[in-house]
């Protein structure tokens, strides 16, 4: 009922298309853990991976690339529990973005999002 973006099928697309693999824990008491944690529903994280062959080649880095799925204007925050140092917007060839390095705030990284938009975000992380 509702619109699509009130019946959530987009996150349950990605449920089909991509199911959760259980994977056994070492012991009954560890604690849970996420890596990344997006703040609004109609954000997307996409993928998340090693920095390559771009301009920005670097062993220590990811790329996380994020898109607007609702159709709709909306900030968002990106949490993540790596030791990131810095973290800048880049292009789809992980070349850094003209707007230089993004704050890291208490609550993540806050980023922008028009309909539709594709974000690539460059995270530097501590040694």
């Amino acid at each position: 009922a509702g619109s699509f973006q009130e019946a959530g099928v987009i996150q349950q697309a990605y449920n089909l298309n991509f199911p959760l693999h259980a994977v056994p824990a070492s012991c009954a008491q560890c604690p849970a853990w996420s890596a990344f944690s997006v703040s609004s529903p109609a954000i997307v994280l996409e993928t998340v991976k090693q920095a390559g062959a771009g301009a920005e080649d670097r062993p220590e880095a990811v790329v996380v690339r994020l898109y607007e799925a609702h159709g709709s204007t909306v900030t968002a925050w990106l949490q993540t529990s790596l030791p990131v140092k810095e973290a800048m917007l880049c292009d789809l060839l992980e070349r850094p973005a003209g707007q230089g390095r993004l704050p890291l705030e208490q609550q993540g990284l806050r980023l922008s999002f028009t309909p539709f938009h594709v974000l690539s975000v460059l995270l530097v992380l501590s040694r």
